[in-house]
């Protein structure tokens, strides 16, 4: 069974502005299904599609399941079948040998930059980037899923 462990953090916009980082990517992501015990989602990245079925999370690790699919195909179940949708600009990068992905979101969650680190258990030792602020792992207002139905600008 495929399975993520997934710790997400909050981003000084101050400090992440003034970092060195790649260029970011544009994401357009929706929902095909929202449920508390289950998500099934698409991401359309400039140069893929994917469709990922995740469970719900405890502690910092859920079941996660992520299929690559055409690029024409990721746009069409957007467009036809979300439910829900929000868009982000992601940025890759690794620090101090580990990969972490900073999303700045747009639309109506602009303003918010959340950091997230996929690790190999939950007790696994990091070491965070100056831009790194409050971890939110537990707090549900900043899954994805949940900031399609209840922006960031509405808190």
């Amino acid at each position: 069974m495929g399975q993520e462990i997934e710790r997400k953090f909050l981003v000084n916009a101050t400090q992440w502005q003034q970092a060195e980082k790649p260029v970011g990517e544009h994401y357009r992501q929706g929902y095909l299904l929202l449920d508390p015990h289950k998500t099934i989602r698409v991401r359309l990245t400039p140069t893929k599609g994917f469709l990922t079925i995740k469970g719900k999370t405890t502690g910092a690790t859920r079941a996660e399941f992520e299929y690559e699919i055409p690029m024409d195909e990721a746009s069409a179940l957007l467009d036809q079948f979300a439910i829900a949708e929000l868009s982000k600009i992601r940025y890759t990068l690794t620090y101090k040998d580990k990969v972490w992905e900073i999303d700045e979101f747009l639309g109506d969650n602009a303003g918010l930059i959340v950091a997230e680190i996929e690790l190999k258990s939950e007790d696994e030792s990091f070491e965070r980037p100056v831009w790194v602020s409050e971890e939110v792992t537990a707090d549900a207002r900043y899954y994805n899923a949940n900031l399609t139905t209840m922006p960031y600008n509405k808190w």
